[in-house]
């Protein structure tokens, strides 16, 4: 693979945003729909913009999950061959509840699942097999299906003191086989978000319950940042809620993997994995 031998500050990105329904309908996402074409099982459209994007490389430690919502570390994984979901979970699971730990000072940490995406241009993002880059700005959480998430996760008898004290919904994603220089991950500094104008909760509808997401209008004071070709011994935590509340504190990342124009020609395609966790302090 051919790497550029200076690193870009910035570059720029195709990103895009979502346009809510028309009507003011609440959007709301069908999981289950039969996927042919970006249109179906949803109400609502999206637009594409033209940002910069700034590259971390050489910066990683600019940005912490409390005042940016995400945070970068190098920590090589023990295990790494990302084929067998119940080898994940074996193996993996436990390793990174042990770093998540570490890197948050967090006293419980809870994977509720993992997804493993392969860029494959040829096919559809269709199903757990299948799952493709999300090229749409989104948040995976509003704070009514962050509490949701505890509840459905945690024994009924825990969830009383866990929900009294300080929990995060937090995404550790990293590249596996290769560096992803391909559909890299885009993250917006929330210190630029509008949290009321920005974020709109949208359903997503599964064949048994109702979750829900905040859909990422576009603005323009936005401040996206990556951290270009990461490598499987890096990997990135990104904060989707936090109950911390205080005016001061990070409380969510909007994300998008995007087309980087200085991908080389022949870099792989972006395979990735990243865990949901729930994270509780004491």
């Amino acid at each position: 693979m051919t790497i550029a031998t200076k690193e870009p500050a910035f570059v720029t990105g195709k990103l895009v945003y979502f346009v809510p329904p028309a009507d003011g309908s609440k959007p709301y996402t069908d999981i289950n729909a039969d996927i042919k074409d970006e249109t179906s099982g949803k109400n609502w459209t999206r637009q594409e913009h033209i940002l910069e994007v700034e590259n971390l490389r050489g910066k990683e430690d600019s940005v912490s999950l409390d005042v940016n919502g995400f945070l970068y570390a190098k920590s090589p994984a023990a295990h790494r061959a990302f084929n067998v979901d119940a080898d994940v979970e074996k193996e993996y699971y436990p390793e990174s509840i042990e770093l998540a730990k570490k890197l948050t000072g967090a006293s419980r940490v809870v994977v509720f699942d993992h997804t493993i995406r392969r860029r494959r241009p040829d096919q559809i993002d269709n199903g757990p097999t299948k799952r493709q880059p999300v090229p749409l700005v989104h948040v995976d959480q509003t704070p009514e299906s962050a509490i949701a998430r505890v509840h459905r996760h945690l024994p009924a008898e825990d969830v009383p003191k866990l929900l009294s004290k300080r929990f995060q919904i937090i995404n550790l994603w990293r590249p596996i086989g290769h560096p992803a220089y391909d559909w890299p991950l885009g993250l917006c500094d929330y210190s630029s978000i509008d949290y009321k104008k920005d974020l709109i909760p949208s359903t997503l509808k599964y064949p048994d319950r109702d979750g829900e997401t905040f859909s990422v209008a576009f603005n323009e004071t936005h401040r996206w940042k990556y951290l270009r070709g990461m490598t499987p011994e890096e990997l990135v935590l990104i904060k989707c809620y936090d109950s911390q509340e205080d005016g001061k504190t990070a409380l969510l990342t909007a994300h998008t993997a995007f087309p980087d124009p200085s991908t080389p020609h022949d870099a792989p395609l972006r395979e990735s994995i990243e865990l949901r966790l729930l994270v509780f302090y004491d």
